[in-house]
């Protein structure tokens, strides 16, 4: 049990790249992997490592977030001493209401970071996907530096999505940071953080101030970047899977990877899982027509046509004679006969209609929003 440790989950990061995917909802309630959230994964990391007290900033478009985390019960996060907060903008005569960046936000939840009794704050994002316990970075922390970052080597390099990319360059011994980059146009390092950073909570609440005052927008920038002159700065290398669910090509990207069995056995370890809502549904059902092939698919899908290569939450129908191959097909949706689709995403309730063929390319995945018929 980490009882020393309190996490804050900062949700309100601004995302254009995911397009029509956070048109009403946060990326960190963007369904993924079948039948989870991205959200999920961090706060079951968090569950999983002993860490009983998890605030949660929302930002914007965080209505749908809301109603799935509700109380936290599924995450044994509703309890009497600690448990889930989620902490939405409001408006007082220091705050607007309204970020500019997440300074602006940790310095509005601020009450709320004094008040928590444990020494180590881990702060966290809400787009990267990963499923480890915080035990080996907090017990490096408590032993070697005042900033501990989390990262990953990740070769591959996005540069006209570039949205939230810190890179770390290490020294020789492999954990001392030597320089920080922020969104690098040419990236001298493939030492990614996983948007996980371990903080003394006096210390973050002196960075936040002092950079509030003058004017700072973004942590990373304002505060990370010149705290590696003046701080110990430490980094902690995680070899695990991890997805950055940063656009709509990232996010088909890691969702199609969840086909391979290695990275749906890590994602999915059943020694530390990961918790969701749990919504009953009855079994999915094939009829005599079906043919399916390498599909994650959640309960209550009835598929009477092809699907391959596919992602398929709850309650999708496929009509018999339609074709869906490397497509993801969210909650409610339904293949009409005779359509064909292949490299699409579809949000809730979207409807295919009889005979249609929506065909997008590697890289260049076809996007409906919620509650469309095409």
């Amino acid at each position: 049990m980490n009882q020393d440790a309190f996490g804050l989950i900062f949700t309100g990061e601004p995302n254009p790249y995911m397009r029509d995917l956070t048109l009403s909802r946060a990326v960190a309630a963007v369904p993924f992997g079948g039948r989870y959230r991205c959200i999920d994964y961090i706060l079951s990391d968090f569950v999983n490592s002993g860490v009983r007290n998890v605030g949660l900033i929302t930002q914007k478009n965080y209505h749908s977030l809301m109603d799935h985390l509700g109380m936290g019960k599924e995450w044994d996060l509703n309890r009497k001493r600690d448990g889930l907060f989620i902490l939405p903008p409001y408006s007082t005569k220091d705050n607007t209401g309204v970020y500019r960046g997440d300074i602006d936000a940790f310095h509005s939840v601020m009450q709320y970071v004094r008040r928590s009794n444990q020494k180590y704050l881990i702060l966290s994002g809400s787009h990267t996907v990963f499923n480890t316990t915080f035990d080996a970075i907090l017990n490096q922390h408590r032993a070697t530096g005042d900033i501990t970052i989390m990262y990953n080597e990740d070769p591959r390099f996005f540069p006209e999505e570039q949205n939230r990319d810190l890179r770390l360059l290490l020294d020789q011994d492999g954990m001392t940071v030597t320089e920080l980059e922020w969104n690098p146009r040419r990236p001298r390092s493939n030492y990614r953080s996983c948007e996980i950073i371990i903080i003394d909570k006096t210390l973050f609440e002196d960075l936040v101030d002092e950079s509030y005052s003058r004017g700072g927008i973004d942590f990373t920038r304002d505060v990370l970047l010149s705290c590696v002159k003046e701080l110990k700065v430490m980094g902690w290398r995680y070899d695990g899977y991890v997805a950055r669910i940063d656009s709509v090509n990232t996010y088909f990207m890691h969702s199609m990877e969840l086909l391979n069995a290695a990275e749906a056995k890590d994602l999915n370890n059943r020694t530390h899982p990961i918790y969701t809502k749990v919504k009953d549904e009855i079994p999915s059902v094939y009829g005599a027509q079906a043919d399916v092939h390498n599909v994650v698919m959640a309960d209550g899908c009835r598929i009477d046509g092809t699907v391959e290569n596919s992602i398929l939450f709850r309650g999708v129908t496929v009509e018999r004679g339609a074709m869906v191959r490397n497509s993801i097909l969210m909650q409610g949706v339904k293949v009409s006969a005779g359509a064909k689709l292949d490299h699409a995403i579809l949000d809730k309730n979207v409807t295919v209609s009889s005979g249609r063929s929506l065909i997008g390319y590697e890289g260049i995945p076809l996007v409906f929003r919620k509650n469309l018929t095409v």
